[in-house]
């Protein structure tokens, strides 16, 4: 076998383990998304205006997405079709692209957004992190005509002197404050996998492409 055989053979095979990676990856976010339409779906909600809006659907949908990735990917490398190489870049690209865009919104309009998390922590987190209203409890009195929602108390049942006391917003900041290394670990780890597979894949489909032409 030649050097630029035992290459090829590398790329191919690096390029079918970080996509089956990928592809694991999105079966846990899909899989997570399941669980929480089925569980507590109703207190993962981001918006009262827009039901289908919430944690569950758009964790099924980036599973999905990345699933699908992942799943070209991998038959891309093992039966080495540029075709589906080239759709696999294009879509891991426009994934890239979608959440370096993400990262300099949230950056450069932190403000906006970090007052649009105080309005949505009190419908994403009060049964995780055991909360109720975005300050406290006295802010769903004005939503609710002096009355709680089912999420703000002990158990789920609405009895008297059994609710949660803190507010949402400052209880998630501290969760984010506290988890925030864990979690840019982590958004490097995955970025640093999505540029190797636009990498490999890229390689790849250049090494098909010159072996075809070299047939002809």
């Amino acid at each position: 076998m030649s050097a630029s055989q035992r290459c090829f053979c590398c790329v191919k095979y690096l390029m079918f383990v970080f996509n089956l990676v990928f592809w694991l990856g999105g079966c846990g976010l899909f899989g997570v998304g399941v669980w929480l339409s089925f569980t507590q779906a109703e207190f993962y909600y981001l918006s009262s205006s827009f039901p289908s809006l919430s944690a569950a659907n758009l964790l099924l949908v980036a599973g999905g997405i990345t699933m699908v990735t992942g799943f070209l990917g991998c038959l891309g490398a093992l039966k080495e079709q540029r075709c589906l190489l080239c759709t696999f870049f294009v879509i891991l690209l426009i994934l890239v692209l979608t959440e370096v865009t993400m990262v300099l919104v949230l950056y450069y309009l932190h403000d906006q957004v970090r007052s649009q998390l105080s309005l949505f922590s009190s419908l994403c987190f009060c049964v995780q992190f055991k909360c109720c209203g975005v300050n406290n409890r006295t802010d769903w009195y004005d939503v609710l005509n002096n009355d709680l929602p089912s999420s703000c108390y002990l158990g789920l049942t609405k009895e008297p002197g059994k609710e949660w006391n803190k507010g949402c917003y400052e209880t998630a900041k501290n969760w984010l404050s506290n988890n925030i290394s864990s979690m840019l670990v982590f958004g490097v780890c995955i970025g640093v996998v999505q540029i190797l597979a636009l990498v490999f894949s890229m390689q790849m489909y250049c090494q098909i492409l010159h072996a075809e032409k070299n047939m002809d």
